[in-house]
């Protein structure tokens, strides 16, 4: 494509372009963990998806569940124990874990023992071990296992993924990315499990620094060789025993063939979040891409011309789940599977590895 072309590159803007084939029925959903994300997101994303369903709610708050499950219409409230001993398990077809992330494993393999199907919140797990041990679960079980990375299911990335391949913006030479959320959930004085390293398996870049890399993978469809990073505890008073984990963490990734990326990820600086990728010839900008509601905002320059598009907003959770569901409906594998999810984690270690040792580490 060449300057005078650039105009074309938003002629068609596909929306769902992964759906090539009707999808009959709906997918039943058991919800395991209706923490904040839950209730606020998923719960309302389900009920707007046209191909999944919520039938059964798991929780250990028995009160919270049985209102939720009358304001949603799910059936069934289960304990997590009452899950784990495999209660109502003919009442949904597929799980959805939205714990904690140490609890991700557990729940998971669990599903997979039922034989449902699995969308697993990122990051897949605490660590590389226990990721890979629920990729075998599912894969020995014969069931889908989805990491949910809402990214990979939305229009804005996959265009621009699009225009990388198709050579727009000539040959990649650098990913940049950076998601800074601060509310109260992450604040340092928060009474929250992001803060504790046990249970989140990190701070900053486990919880919001995954969002930049594995859409950084996901352009360049590679898979990063070396890491190198730095992170930033918050040691203030008010961290009070919530200092275990980074509030701040900076990365840079090699690629193959000299193509390198950088990210950050913040929990206590100003709420922003960008994508861009450069390339030897031009430029490609997702504007909020990492915020969950996508005004599909992004800009796109070669040489001296510059085109950009604006749609309407996206909420990347309805997509993440529709594309879940119609990949069960259709026994399609969908691309942020297991394995995609482990090698984030494997990326995940080496940045903390780096930035514990503060120098370059192989991925």
């Amino acid at each position: 494509m060449d300057e005078t072309s650039i105009e074309s590159c938003f002629v068609e803007f596909p929306t769902r372009d992964w759906r090539d084939s009707d999808a009959a029925g709906a997918v039943r959903l058991a919800v395991v963990g209706l923490g904040r994300f839950a209730r606020n997101r998923a719960l309302p994303a389900i009920a707007d998806s046209s191909l999944c369903e919520v039938t059964t709610l798991v929780s250990g708050s028995p009160e919270k569940a049985k209102r939720l499950a009358t304001e949603y219409d799910a059936d069934h409230v289960v304990t997590y124990e009452g899950f784990r001993d495999g209660r109502v398990t003919e009442a949904y077809d597929a799980v959805y874990v939205a714990t904690p992330n140490a609890y991700h494993a557990q729940y998971t393999e669990v599903a997979a023992a039922q034989g449902k199907h699995v969308l697993c919140e990122k990051p897949l797990a605490t660590s590389v071990a226990e990721a890979e041990e629920m990729v075998a679960a599912c894969e020995d079980a014969g069931v889908t296992l989805m990491t949910a990375y809402r990214l990979q299911t939305e229009p804005a990335v996959r265009r621009v993924r699009e225009l990388v391949v198709e050579g727009v913006i000539g040959d990649p030479r650098h990913v940049s990315g950076w998601f800074a959320y601060r509310n109260p959930d992450q604040s340092p004085s928060a009474d929250n499990w992001r803060r504790d390293s046990s249970v989140a398996g990190g701070g900053a870049m486990i919880d919001l620094g995954v969002y930049p890399l594995n859409t950084a993978r996901f352009i360049l469809g590679a898979d990063p060789v070396g890491a190198y990073a730095t992170t930033v505890v918050d040691t203030s008073g008010a961290a009070g025993d919530h200092d275990r984990v980074e509030a701040r963490a900076t990365f840079q990734l090699a690629f193959p063939d000299g193509v390198d990326a950088t990210g950050f990820a913040s929990f206590d600086t100003y709420s922003d979040n960008r994508l861009q990728v450069l390339g030897s010839e031009g430029r490609a900008l997702i504007v909020s891409p990492f915020g969950g509601t996508v005004t599909q905002e992004v800009v796109v320059e070669r040489g001296e011309a510059r085109t950009s598009y604006a749609g309407s907003p996206v909420d990347e959770v309805v997509e993440e789940f529709e594309y879940f569901a119609y990949c069960v409906l259709t026994g399609t594998e969908p691309e942020p599977d297991g394995r995609d999810g482990v090698a984030d984690l494997r990326a995940v270690e080496a940045i903390y590895e780096s930035a514990e040792r503060g120098e370059r580490v192989e991925v």
